[in-house]
């Protein structure tokens, strides 16, 4: 299906080129040498964006980058990567070819845009600890402390007569 050398899928570069193997789940796009995938033009960044593998899709971030990405056409911070999407890094175009079942995907797909998901819970929620907190307390009055109370230090509750 792939190249010989793309374990994860490739990148097929629109209007023609060399196909970029992806090798590893995940991935530094950009114009640096240091960069897994180089990209050899002025106007992609030193650090462009990074490509991972999450739950068997490909997600792509953009890393700050001034011309920032779009896939299929449309202008994103982070987007999953559905086999056959477009990926623009600058001005340059990319399809995207993988399968999802070889690297491991189930069920339908994750979530479009894994920051929304974690943005959207909140973070006691994602922890558990929201349920526990509703619970504890439910249906008693908080306890007020009484500085006319001659009992020194002790709590007012409103079914106590003051």
């Amino acid at each position: 299906m792939y190249g010989s050398d793309a374990e994860y899928g490739e990148l097929i570069p629109q209007g023609g080129g060399d196909t970029i193997p992806l090798k590893k789940k995940q991935l530094l796009v950009g114009r640096r040498e240091s960069c897994d995938i180089v990209l050899r033009f002025a106007n992609v960044s030193a650090h462009h964006c990074q490509l991972s593998v999450d739950s068997g899709y490909w997600f792509v971030r953009d890393l700050g980058s001034r011309n920032g990405i779009k896939v299929n056409n449309v202008r994103v911070q982070e987007k999953r990567l559905d086999p056959g999407d477009v990926l623009a890094v600058a001005k340059h175009r990319y399809e995207v070819q993988y399968s999802p079942a070889d690297l491991g995907a189930v069920g339908p797909p994750p979530v479009d845009n894994l920051s929304q998901e974690i943005l959207g819970e909140s973070l006691l929620s994602r922890a558990g600890l929201d349920a526990q907190r509703r619970g504890r307390g439910s249906g008693s009055t908080p306890r007020r402390y009484d500085p006319t109370n001659n009992d020194a230090g002790q709590i007012d509750t409103p079914d106590k007569p003051v």
